[in-house]
Order: C-alpha cells, then sequence, then structure tokens
C-alpha cells in the first residue's frame, strides 16, 4: 500500500493557508473588519539590482551628455509622455499603466525589503505575507497559497515577526509534482489528515517560543490543501498555454506564470525575472556599473517584450481591473555616467531617485507622476517612497495599511508608518 510520509507533505507545500478567492477574508483590525474584497491580487515584479531611470522611464534628452547617456527618447501613445528608444513596445500602451518618476529609496546595497515590506529594517512582514496571516485569521482553506514567489530565493520577501508560516511559497521544480498520488482516495488523503491533527495538537502543547511548531502544520494543513486536487499542479503547468500567446511574452517565462497563477486565485505573486543573454562583463540582473548601454541594449528587448505581454494579456482577459502591477527596483542609477572608480562608462547605485511602474488594479493610467529635477538627480518637491506604492496595493487588496500585528514582544506594529497612498493613481 502506497504511503504519504509527513516529508511528502512537507514538501509538497510551503506556506500556512492558500486562497482561490479573497471574499470575506480581508480585515484591517481585529475590531474593525474591512468590507470584503473578491479576486483582487497583485503582481510584483522586482528588477534586482537597481535599474537606471535615467535609461528607461525618465531621460533627459536635454541634460548635458554625461547626463543624458546614449538613448533618446521616443513618444509614447500618451501625449507629453516619453520614454526610451528601446522600450517600443511600452510606447505603445502608456495608456495602460502609470510611471510614478518621483520615488526614493533608503537602500544601501541590494537589498529587497523595503520594496516588500516597506522598510530597510526591522524584521517587519512582506505584504504576501500579510495577507497569508489574514487569510489564516479568518479560516480560508484551498488549494493554492496566498504567496508564491518565482525566482532567485535570495531575493523573497520575509514574514519578518508574522513566523515561518506566512513565508512565501517557492515552488522550484516540486510544482509539477504537486498533485494527488492516484493510489491515494480523497477518503484515505482526509484520514490521514485527521490523524496528523491529533498528532499536531500534541506537540503544540510542547511548542517554543516562536511558534516553530505550530508552523510546521501550517505547512502541513498547506501541503494536504495542495495535493487534494489537481488545480495547484496545474496553475503552474505552462503546456497549458497556447503557442502563440507563450511566444508573446518570449523567454520571460515568469511572467506567464504569474499571469496564470493569479487567474487560478493567488492573490499575491512575485517575480524576479532572470535577464537571458546578458554579456558576461554586465554586473548582475539590473547592476550596471559598467557598460550600462551596451547591457541595457541586451536587457531591455527582452523586458519590454514580456511586460507589454503581461499588462495586454490582463486587459485581453479581463482582469485588469482586479489584478494590479507594480514594477520597480530598489533604487535607481547615478544620472552622472562614470562616477565610480574603476568603472567603465556605468551608473552607480543611487536611491535619490528611481521609478515605480504601476498598472490594472483600476489605477488611473496613462500618466507621468511626479519628476525629477534637468539632471535626474532628485525629485521635484515631496517625493513617493515604496510605502507610498505598498499603501497603494494594500489599498487594492482592501487592506488598511494601519492594521497592527503583535511583533515577537507583543507590542502592536503598524504595517505602515506612512498610510498615504499614492492619490494620482486611484
Amino acid at each position: 500500500m502506497h504511503t504519504l510520509s509527513r516529508r511528502s507533505f512537507l514538501t509538497a507545500g510551503a506556506l500556512a493557508v492558500g486562497g482561490l478567492t479573497l471574499p470575506n477574508l480581508l480585515r484591517a483590525r481585529a475590531a474593525q473588519p474591512l468590507k470584503p474584497t473578491r479576486g483582487k491580487s497583485v503582481i510584483m515584479v522586482y528588477l534586482n539590482g537597481g535599474p537606471s531611470h535615467m535609461d528607461m522611464y525618465d531621460l533627459k534628452p536635454d541634460a548635458p551628455v554625461e547626463y543624458r547617456g546614449e538613448f533618446r527618447p521616443i513618444q509614447t501613445n500618451v501625449a507629453g509622455v516619453q520614454i526610451s528608444e528601446h522600450l517600443p513596445l511600452h510606447a505603445k500602451i502608456t495608456d495602460k499603466f502609470a510611471i510614478i518618476r518621483n520615488m526614493k529609496f533608503q537602500q544601501e546595497g541590494h537589498t529587497a525589503p523595503e520594496l516588500y515590506s516597506g522598510f530597510l529594517r526591522g524584521n517587519r512582514p512582506a505584504f504576501g505575507s500579510v495577507v497569508s496571516k489574514l487569510r489564516t485569521d479568518a479560516g480560508v482553506r484551498a488549494s493554492l497559497p496566498p504567496y508564491v514567489y518565482l525566482g532567485d530565493a535570495n531575493h523573497v520577501g520575509h514574514p519578518g515577526y508574522l513566523g515561518k508560516a506566512h513565508e512565501a511559497y517557492i515552488p522550484g521544480e516540486k510544482a509539477m509534482s504537486l498533485g494527488r498520488s492516484k493510489s491515494v482516495s480523497l477518503e484515505q488523503l482526509g484520514e490521514r489528515r485527521e490523524l496528523l491533527k491529533s498528532f499536531d495538537a500534541t506537540r503544540r502543547e510542547l511548542d517554543d517560543p516562536k511558534g516553530s511548531r505550530a508552523s510546521m502544520d501550517s505547512f502541513t494543513a498547506q501541503a494536504l490543501e495542495m495535493m487534494t486536487t489537481d488545480a495547484a499542479r496545474d496553475a503552474f503547468d505552462l503546456s497549458k498555454e497556447p503557442v502563440k500567446l507563450r511566444e508573446r511574452y518570449g523567454k520571460g517565462t515568469e511572467y506567464i506564470l504569474a499571469r496564470r497563477l493569479v487567474e487560478a486565485g493567488v492573490p499575491v505573486v512575485t517575480i524576479t525575472p532572470q535577464n537571458h543573454g546578458v554579456p558576461q562583463k554586465c554586473n548582475g540582473q539590473w547592476d550596471h556599473h559598467d557598460h550600462v548601454f551596451e547591457c541595457l541594449k541586451a536587457v531591455l528587448p527582452q523586458y519590454d517584450k514580456s511586460v507589454h505581454a503581461l499588462i495586454t494579456d490582463l486587459h485581453d482577459r479581463g482582469l485588469s481591473e482586479d489584478v494590479a502591477v507594480v514594477i520597480w527596483g530598489e533604487m535607481g542609477r547615478t544620472p552622472r555616467v562614470g562616477t565610480q572608480n574603476g568603472t567603465t562608462g556605468g551608473r552607480d547605485h543611487w536611491p535619490q531617485s528611481g521609478f515605480a511602474i504601476l498598472a490594472g488594479g483600476g489605477f488611473t493610467t496613462g500618466q507621468a507622476v511626479g519628476a525629477t529635477n534637468a539632471k535626474g538627480e532628485r525629485p521635484v518637491g515631496t517625493p513617493y517612497t515604496p510605502q507610498n506604492v505598498l499603501a497603494t496595493l494594500y489599498g487594492h487588496l482592501g487592506i488598511d495599511p494601519q492594521t497592527t500585528f503583535p511583533d515577537h514582544t507583543g507590542r502592536p506594529i503598524f504595517l505602515l508608518d506612512d498610510p498615504t497612498p499614492i492619490k494620482e493613481v486611484l
């Protein structure tokens, strides 16, 4: 007789409780439940390394040559909004996204926490972990995890003080083996769930202060839900997409997989796309300290193609109101070229300015929000920060950004210190 080991349960899923939709589950504070939302989700595209705002979405053609660089702006389908000549497909659909040009970051290096939580330090939870926690509190059970990450595990958002039960599910090579074995009936799976409950109830009585055993119970529960149906396996199966549609996305398989997951009901999917065909001389995905223009020429065509495919695909499927897309990196690049010693024709780290792209979500698109000065060095007026972007995304998901959760000491902590959304897109 075939048996399922506890190890098998744990490797089948990596989150607490997943979900297919969002009705009756998101709440702000314990005493103030929010109006239920339905089917709202977020896709976050994290351009790890610090993409150059000066060469993508905020070109300065009138600046001195050492600032403006080699690229030239082109007109988009939105009057008065120009972007890089190496983003021609973006230019055709600029009416479907908003460019936030007055972003400012706190980054001191290539770290992800500020984009996921709004904070560089403090063990704050990623917004996907927050959704997982709220679903758990609402008792939601489903066959897909609420928070999925596609990419290098070094750049995933962490659950912070919410605990390991709310980590992102990182599928890797396990996604295609998520289905239930045909030799195990649903009745048998139910019996094993009840047996594990009896074991886990005993273990929780002996739990440690951080709730590690309870987290393991959550992993088991998620694994069982994912194995009950083929929904999880099917959602990760790109072979179910028409060849012509896959070709529209090009090599950016993370983008089309993200769309499949939100369409299947996963509320938060974050991706760190791989850049294929990048010359060896280029440092990292978007960290172009050397040869920034040559490296971007290699990277931008595939990026342009994948983003265009994602945004148009969401619109074609009628998902653009329910699915919000944010595209950004942890900083911009130095407006002046070649400022770092020992480099050739590159741009260094520059958290003082950068960009974010917002699409879908029912947002007001077809606009450039804010601006930087004539050389792209800093925002004009009051900048927006990652907390403002996250406040906008929380609002889309029906979550009050001033929701509080207790940290490890029991002290209630707001999700964000600045709950102000980007008002121009609302």
